[in-house]
């Protein structure tokens, strides 16, 4: 295993990407500046040497050129090992993620730097940063991520290549029906169901190495790949509040099995306590 060096002490976002990150976190797409262009530990090689010591649940790789929309069991192999995957990631036409990098001790540090920045913004919105992880993304020229949602606040940095992601509004029942998030909060696949009329709801961000994206919990979207290889990392975490949005759905999945009226879930989805302990409650009395 190659001996990395210490990660520097330089900033990974400089201040006018916290300023910028600040005016939009917690509900609003915002493009941002990053300093990881180049890292040792982001190139490909050094990738392929993590995937060697990674976990097989902790990785999922398959062909990346597919449609917006796709059902998960759909999605086709690329019928290469891991290995091969990322190592002849210019021509295979594949897409890769290696899932919670940041269980290596070197990549959580990584993980640290940037979020330590951020945290005080962070906690001054939505509270203390939760559950903190790292995802690596490697794709092909020309590959789709379909139209998906995250249950994370994420921050995804280009470090090779470039690519286009197309952000939608969170909280628009019309993408994200209340019945597909009560499901998706209860264990559910992330893909949604794409409609070529959803196309103007979106806000097509390019993103070239230096450059990254804040995308607020469960805001919608799709990746589609340039023409050269790309490596991303994304950076998230978890807040009280989109753990109380979970909760709620959750609460909501159990009322409408019991034909009973489901609860509204607000903007500050924290502050509902009482629905989020009856929650609580019925979870533990097996509901």
């Amino acid at each position: 295993m190659t001996a990395y060096k210490p990660i520097t002490a330089a900033r990974t976002f400089p201040g006018s990407a916290r300023d910028d990150f600040a005016r939009a976190y917690p509900d609003q797409p915002a493009k941002l500046h990053h300093a990881l262009t180049g890292h040792e530990l982001l190139t490909i090689p050094a990738i392929a040497e993590l995937a060697e010591r990674m976990p097989a649940s902790s990785v999922e790789y398959n062909l990346g050129k597919l449609p917006l929309g796709i059902r998960a069991e759909d999605t086709p192999s690329n019928g290469l090992t891991l290995d091969e995957t990322i190592r002849t990631i210019e021509t295979n036409g594949s897409w890769a993620v290696l899932k919670n990098v940041e269980r290596d001790p070197a990549y959580g540090a990584l993980l640290d730097q940037a979020l330590e920045e951020l945290a005080p913004l962070v906690a001054r919105a939505t509270g203390p940063m939760l559950n903190r992880e790292a995802f690596l993304f490697l794709t092909s020229p020309g590959s789709v991520t379909p139209f998906h949602m995250d249950p994370e606040h994420n921050i995804l940095l280009q470090i090779m290549g470039e690519k286009v992601m197309t952000v939608f509004p969170a909280g628009d029942e019309e993408l994200v029906p209340a019945i597909k998030s009560e499901s998706f909060h209860a264990g559910g696949h992330r893909n949604l169901e794409w409609r070529e009329h959803f196309r103007g709801r979106g806000t097509a961000f390019t993103l070239r190495p230096g450059e990254a994206i804040h995308v607020p919990v469960k805001a919608p979207h799709f990746v589609e790949n340039g023409p050269a290889v790309s490596i991303s990392l994304s950076v998230t975490w978890r807040s009280e509040r989109s753990v109380a949005e979970s909760e709620l759905h959750g609460l909501n999945a159990l009322l409408r099995r019991r034909g009973l009226p489901v609860t509204r879930i607000g903007t500050q989805p924290e502050r509902q306590r009482a629905r989020r302990l009856a929650y609580r409650v019925m979870r533990k009395l097996g509901a």
